[in-house]
């Protein structure tokens, strides 16, 4: 199974949550408010979402696992 990395950045106001590591290139693609991390292949590997703001001491964050994660590449 996957491992999913979900990142934080206080500073940055950034939320990244990335699914697994490319192997090679990554390429990123603005959509919006948005960043989309792709490989090599085009296949979405992540994402970027900009300006957001959660509290420093990490309240109000909640994680939720539905259904399984699979990678079909």
């Amino acid at each position: 199974m996957d491992k999913v990395k979900v990142l934080y950045d206080i500073g940055g106001r950034t939320l990244s949550v990335c699914r697994r590591r490319a192997q090679g290139e990554v390429v990123c693609e603005q959509v919006g408010d948005m960043i989309l991390m792709k490989d090599a292949r085009g296949g979405i590997i992540g994402f970027e979402k900009l300006n957001v703001s959660l509290p420093a001491d990490g309240s109000g964050i909640t994680v939720e696992l539905t259904g399984a994660l699979t990678d079909p590449g």
